[in-house]
Parts: C-alpha cells; sequence; structure tokens
C-alpha cells in the first residue's frame, strides 16, 4: 500500500562562486558521499574540519584556485555542521533508484537550458516529476546544490547548508525516512554546475 500522508520536504540552498566551472560532478559518486555521511557521520566530521582550514571570514579558497567563494554565515555554519555529525547516530545507506535519477535529472537539465533556479520546473514541481517515474511511499524530499563541481564538496555543501535557517538539506541527507534516492547533476550557466538529489521512503519504478 503507498502512502502519502506524510509531509514532503523541498527546500533550496545556492553556493555563490566567483567563476563558474564546467565539470559536474558525476551522480552516483555524489551518492557515495551522501551514504558515507550517513553510514560514518564522524569521519564526514574530520573532512569538514579539514575544510575549515581554508576560511578567511566569509570567504574560502578551494586548494590553490583563485576563486574565492563567499558563504553567507563563515565558520559558524561549519562549526554546527562537525558539532552535528560529531553527534549524529550511523544511518542505513540509501539505494539507487532510476526513477528518482530521471526524475532528478528533468529538473536538472531544464535548469541547464533556461540558467532558472528552485524546485518548481516547467512541467510541475517535485512531487509531479517523481509520479511521472513511479509510485513513492513515505516521504519524499530533494535537495539542489549549486557550484561545486567535487562530488565530496557538493555533499560538504549541502551538509554545512549555509544561508538555510532550517538547515532543510542537512535534515534530507540524514532523514532516517529515506532509503531510496536518485541524483542528477549537470552544467548550470549561472553557477557552473548543479546537482539535483531526489529522495523517498520508497519507490517503484513505472515499467517501460
Amino acid at each position: 500500500m503507498i502512502s502519502k500522508a506524510l509531509k514532503t520536504i523541498c527546500i533550496l540552498f545556492l553556493l555563490f562562486s566567483a567563476a563558474p566551472v564546467h565539470a559536474e560532478p558525476p551522480a552516483k559518486e555524489v551518492l557515495a558521499e551522501i551514504n558515507l555521511a550517513r553510514t560514518n557521520p564522524q569521519a564526514y566530521a574530520g573532512f569538514i574540519r579539514k575544510f575549515r582550514r581554508q576560511f578567511r571570514g566569509k570567504n574560502y579558497r578551494l586548494g590553490n584556485s583563485p576563486t574565492l567563494v563567499q558563504t553567507t554565515e563563515g565558520v559558524k555554519a561549519v562549526d554546527e555542521a562537525i558539532r552535528f555529525l560529531s553527534r549524529q547516530k550511523p544511518l542505513p545507506p540509501l539505494s539507487w533508484s532510476d526513477g528518482l535519477a530521471a526524475a532528478s535529472a528533468e529538473l536538472a537539465g531544464e535548469q541547464e537550458a533556461s540558467g532558472a533556479i528552485g524546485h518548481e520546473g516547467k512541467s510541475g514541481g517535485m512531487r509531479e516529476r517523481i509520479e511521472r517515474e513511479g509510485e513513492w511511499q513515505g516521504e519524499i524530499g530533494e535537495n539542489i546544490g549549486y557550484g561545486p563541481a567535487e562530488a565530496r564538496l557538493m555533499v560538504m555543501q549541502l551538509i554545512i547548508d549555509d544561508g538555510v535557517p532550517g538547515r532543510g538539506h542537512r535534515k534530507n541527507t540524514f532523514r532516517r525516512a529515506f532509503g531510496k534516492a536518485g541524483v542528477a547533476c549537470g552544467p548550470h550557466p549561472r553557477f557552473g554546475n548543479m546537482c539535483v538529489i531526489d529522495f523517498a521512503g520508497g519507490f517503484w519504478g513505472k515499467s517501460k
């Protein structure tokens, strides 16, 4: 029995960088990073501690790159994420779903062409896209990250959730109710790269 009584969660997060980099992270690497964070949050806290050293005020520099990335909160959000991960109990990994990946790809492809941002597309929002691909159970949610070209940086950005008061992307990443996920990444004309991650408690794709 498919239950659709629980809350739908979808929140937008943006990373503003000085120059776009057109080399989006592979989708399955993004899910692997999410699963590493879910199954070993203390190890992921170590990655973010290392990342913290790159901050100068509210900006940080990636390696030897001349590009400075501007944040809203600076190390405040980073430190909060480290504390969260240090206390977080391990969770089961998410299973890959081709149907959820197709729902994610629909939005990523549209925004690649239009330069738009957010969860609403020309043919509807997250729920409409997911239900075109199949049936979901429990809860659904969606994260969208803009900017980073590496899977780990993309996932760290969503966990830190700079500038998002409710930390919705972090909550989605560590939501126990989710068991399935699909990811689509691609270029974005304004921010260089983007990834869309759709989550569900359970998901059954339509037979083709």
